[in-house]
């Protein structure tokens, strides 16, 4: 057991929650971000626009789903630079393979698949071969094996919340809303998650109200420890700035929770916020605005479809209501309450910018 854990360090193999579920999925995220998100945005605005470079350069992009997911987990576990270009393939595999669920399939066979890749790596005198054979065979292997289980799984997740929210929009809107904002403070990635049960529709549109409630909800609710640089570091860059905070005083997260609570239903009753634009902008909030160019991409996807006859002045109402002022306005008024009663003090929120 002894020289397994020496062998273990040796090799950076370190096996925790941390590495694959914190490191992994965050990087998986920004692999999401860099291909199909992107390439989303970038084909939607050719189309808007009729630039048809535009709509291949974005279209191209987003076939790079897979590699670019799996080299950016590669590069969380820091895979030296062989497995991680082995892991291109590996990807483009555990991706095709595992369907609608294909993020979860890439996440967990390139965890593998690296782990593996790393272990043999530098350990005969033939490394070119040895290396990239072991990492791209555990990794296709896994994937023919494992990943249309994972996906199929991940996928019926993904639909039964979608179903649910449907049908039960009130109370699935609260608890899509609150758990996927959570989610988004936490130091884990809320788009990769949503990405990897593809949640779209009206779950999808709960989830960017409960991402929207933390992120404007924190801003704001600082806004008097932190000015300015806070309020645009939270409101477009993320909440989860306040991880420090939250875990010296826990009760600081209670206005935007709370505010998570009310915006969700908000969304999914009063104005049926769907996100039908890419999954993943549905755990993004209002980072760098993805989450609402999310949603305009899927209004522009459904008037293609047939399935929308025009972008409404409603449409737009709704989406300035759920992302920008009902959380901020919520947020500031729980804030008070709770400041006046002592469970927020002074300097409880403030941050080092």
């Amino acid at each position: 057991m002894e020289k397994l854990k020496a062998f273990l360090k040796r090799k950076n193999i370190e096996i925790s929650a941390k590495r694959y579920f914190i490191d992994a999925l965050g990087a998986m995220a920004q692999g999401l971000f860099a291909s199909l998100l992107i390439g989303t945005i970038i084909s939607t605005l050719g189309t808007q626009l009729g630039i048809e470079v535009l709509v291949t350069v974005g279209n191209y992009a987003k076939a790079a789903v897979g590699p670019a997911m799996a080299v950016a987990i590669g590069y969380a576990l820091q895979a030296s630079p062989l497995v991680l270009f082995s892991l291109a393939a590996v990807g483009a595999a555990a991706n095709e393979l595992g369907g609608a669920g294909g993020p979860l399939a890439v996440l967990v066979v390139t965890v593998f698949a690296a782990e593996f890749g790393k272990a043999v790596s530098k350990e005969t005198k033939i490394d070119i071969i040895v290396t990239p054979f072991v990492t791209i065979f555990v990794g296709i292997g896994l994937s023919m094996w494992w990943a249309p289980a994972i996906g199929a799984a991940a996928s019926a997740v993904g639909n039964a919340i979608m179903w649910a929210t449907e049908l039960q929009p009130f109370f699935m809107g609260i608890i899509v809303s609150v758990i996927v904002g959570i989610a988004l403070t936490l130091p884990i990635s809320s788009a990769a998650i949503c990405a990897a049960l593809g949640l779209t529709g009206l779950a999808g549109g709960a989830a960017l109200a409960g991402c929207c409630a933390q992120m404007v909800g924190f801003a704001v609710l600082s806004f008097r420890e932190n000015k300015w640089g806070g309020l645009f570091a939270q409101g477009i860059g993320t909440s989860m700035l306040q991880m420090g905070n939250i875990v010296k005083n826990p009760r600081i997260w209670l206005p935007v929770i709370l505010t998570s609570a009310i915006t969700g239903p908000v969304a999914t009753c009063l104005f049926h916020l769907e996100m039908n634009g890419a999954a993943v902008s549905s755990g993004m909030g209002t980072c760098g605005l993805v989450g609402q160019i999310g949603v305009y991409t899927g209004w522009v996807a459904d008037i293609a479809a047939g399935t929308k006859q025009a972008i409404t002045a409603m449409d737009w109402i709704g989406l300035l209501l759920v992302c920008f002022v009902l959380p901020g306005v919520l947020s500031w008024l729980f804030g008070l309450f709770f400041r006046k009663i002592g469970w927020i003090k002074e300097n409880d929120l403030k941050l080092d910018l």
